[in-house]
């Protein structure tokens, strides 16, 4: 990992609250998901502390204490992602997740649906961001009806928990954003977001709901795309809204001996660079100084 673990973001819900007692699901989750560690602590405690006809052994207790809290720790992420899954599955009876354009309001039942959904998301979220390795981030991606590979590193970014499809190699930056759905004005917008396979997001980039991003793609840092836009295959992106910077020449698999073929080794193929790049520079002040004489002429003559 390339950063400390509290400063990854991982998964992301939103915390809009279409009605205040979705906050008993969320209080439900985090109950429920504490039971099995309950249980365990009682087992444990039941296990290794001595009875009062035993003969004394707490250093039994201790030495194991640090492994048993780490398995207590893993236990309560898939009870949570569990049943967080079972209760998805209900919600989803009642209502189906669908792409649109809806008002903000709490009378509208996809707004109300998708705030209740991410309500309830967010117990197990937050317990998977906290562990120190990210194939929980990944395993909680999936339970929620992302696409993604493990290969992908999404664990630097706040990436949305539905709607979203990844393909292989992709990387996140940190601080970047990627969104399904975002509230503009009084009007709550889902789309599907795709990135397609070899995409590099850079740092605090902010990736719209509905864009689409084509294989072997890179945004530069701080570029911005809009919603429903579209990102051809092969390019570097900038800007914001992001446009099309040049070819993207990083995925090309090239053998350094085909670069080297014609020069020779890797010496005179560094030196023959230097030398083009001193050309280009001296030809670039010869240009300025020819139209700076240019210019001087032209107010004497005047």
């Amino acid at each position: 990992m390339s950063v400390p673990n509290s400063m990854r973001v991982g998964p992301f819900c939103a915390t809009v609250l279409a009605k205040k007692k979705y906050l008993i699901a969320y209080i439900f989750l985090i109950w429920i998901s504490l039971l099995p560690a309950i249980l365990e602590i009682w087992w444990y405690w039941q296990m290794l502390w001595p009875k009062p006809w035993e003969e004394p052994r707490p250093l039994h207790f201790y030495i194991f204490l640090p492994l048993y809290l780490f398995v207590i720790y893993i236990t309560t992420v898939f009870a949570a992602i569990f049943f967080t899954k079972i209760m998805l599955v209900i919600i989803n009876i009642f209502h189906k997740p669908r792409e649109g354009v809806f008002l903000r309001d709490s009378s509208d039942k996809d707004y109300r649906y998708w705030s209740l959904r991410n309500t309830i998301k967010k117990w197990p979220t937050w317990l998977t961001h906290k562990f120190p390795f990210p194939f929980l981030d990944n395993i909680c991606f999936k339970m929620f009806g992302v696409k993604t590979k493990f290969s992908n590193s999404l664990f630097e970014g706040w990436v949305d928990t539905e709607f979203i499809e990844f393909g292989k190699n992709v990387v996140i930056g940190q601080g970047a954003i990627v969104q399904s759905s975002v509230i503009i004005g009084n009007f709550l917008i889902i789309r599907k977001t795709v990135i397609e396979e070899n995409v590099r997001v850079g740092a605090h980039v902010i990736i719209m709901p509905g864009t689409h991003i084509g294989k072997n793609c890179i945004l530069n840092t701080w570029s911005s795309t809009m919603v429903g836009q579209e990102l051809e295959e092969g390019w570097i992106y900038n800007g914001g809204p992001a446009k099309k910077f040049k070819k993207n020449r990083f995925f090309e698999d090239i053998p350094i001996e085909k670069l080297t073929k014609s020069i020779g080794d890797m010496g005179e193929l560094l030196k023959k660079y230097d030398e083009q790049r001193v050309a280009r520079v001296t030809k670039k002040r010869r240009s300025l100084k020819r139209k700076d004489k240019e210019e001087k002429d032209t107010e004497e003559k005047e």
